[in-house]
């Protein structure tokens, strides 16, 4: 087992298999000006399968893929057939905003990929496209009806709490819980990054217009499959459930399990530090396998116990925007 300088154990990698999106989402990635890596700069698949299949010997079981967008890199469903076939992962998931799914999700889930997690913050084609900087609601709503049919379940739903999540936004997203086995997750905004856009109902008021709106009360259920920090709810005869990620009002470092690995080969230890690690140079310098996990080891012992954004520190100064880390 891998574990950092406050005994946690690290069994979770977070994998950006690249920097690219088809979106221009507000609080992620700048409609202009953005440097994008050069071809040479990304790990190659071969160079992160090194990775899964190092760690895996120590204890890393659980893997998510993201960007950018990772859908839109190619060969992205032969890499997850490959990540399959390592004998370590466990659980494989992926995070998507959703808009290529519906033409690949049951590739997908032939190729060994078990769950998605989609972005999505409105339902509003209007808001939509001006949080995304792109009118693909349509083909969003499309990709998760497919990912449901193809059983990459639990399919979650990550919104982030915007002034673009409006009431009848709120309202659509339960009724969906009812009609479907997904998962609808509430994430607190947090003040990171290019703040594009301002934030909106928080988790207090989300619960109480759920518990007005005629559902029954939320009921609490530990029952969903998942490596992350979400609490979750059921609403009576509902097939799935609410989720809130309170990264502000409720910080959950103690229970932190998790490093990324960028999409050009930095290891982060926290979301919310400018501290990287780089072993992409250690790979492609001819660094053996205890080399490399050394490096690993050193990035764990610089993991923080925790982040600072509740005691009202804004990190504006982060090196890197969302779309180069992954989330």
């Amino acid at each position: 087992m891998m574990r950092d300088g406050y005994g946690r154990i690290i069994d979770y990698l977070r994998i950006s298999v690249t920097d690219r999106c088809n979106f221009r989402c507000v609080y992620c990635m700048p409609p202009e000006g953005v440097s994008l890596l050069a071809h040479d700069e990304i790990l190659s698949y071969e160079e992160i399968l090194r990775v899964v299949r190092l760690l895996g010997q120590h204890g890393v079981s659980k893997i998510r893929i993201t960007g950018g967008e990772p859908l839109v890199r190619k060969g992205i469903v032969e890499f997850i057939r490959n990540v399959r076939k390592i004998e370590s992962v466990k659980d494989l998931a992926m995070t998507t905003n959703g808009s290529l799914l519906s033409g690949m999700a049951d590739q997908l889930k032939a190729a060994g990929l078990d769950r998605v997690n989609v972005s999505v913050d409105t339902v509003n084609h209007e808001r939509f496209a001006d949080i995304t900087g792109r009118k693909h609601l349509t083909e969003v709503l499309a990709g998760i009806r497919r990912a449901v049919e193809a059983q990459l379940t639990p399919v979650k739903l990550n919104v982030v709490l915007t002034e673009a999540l409006w009431e009848d936004d709120l309202l659509y997203l339960v009724e969906q819980t009812y009609n479907s086995p997904i998962a609808v997750r509430f994430i607190e905004y947090m003040p990171i990054g290019r703040l594009g856009i301002k934030p909106g109902l928080d988790v207090a008021a989300i619960k109480n217009i759920i518990n007005k709106a005629g559902y029954g009360c939320l009921q609490e259920d530990d029952a969903v499959k998942g490596n992350g920090p979400a609490k979750y709810f059921r609403l009576p005869k509902a097939q799935g459930v609410i989720g809130f990620i309170t990264p502000i009002s409720e910080h959950f470092c103690p229970s932190c399990n998790r490093l990324r690995l960028t999409a050009d080969g930095k290891i982060k230890s926290c979301l919310l530090l400018n501290n990287e690690i780089d072993i992409k140079a250690c790979m492609r310098g001819g660094g053996s396998d205890i080399e490399l996990y050394e490096l690993f080891l050193k990035a764990l012992q610089e993991k923080p116990g925790r982040h600072r954004l509740s005691e009202g520190r804004e990190e504006d100064d982060l090196t890197r925007r969302m779309f180069q880390v992954g989330g």
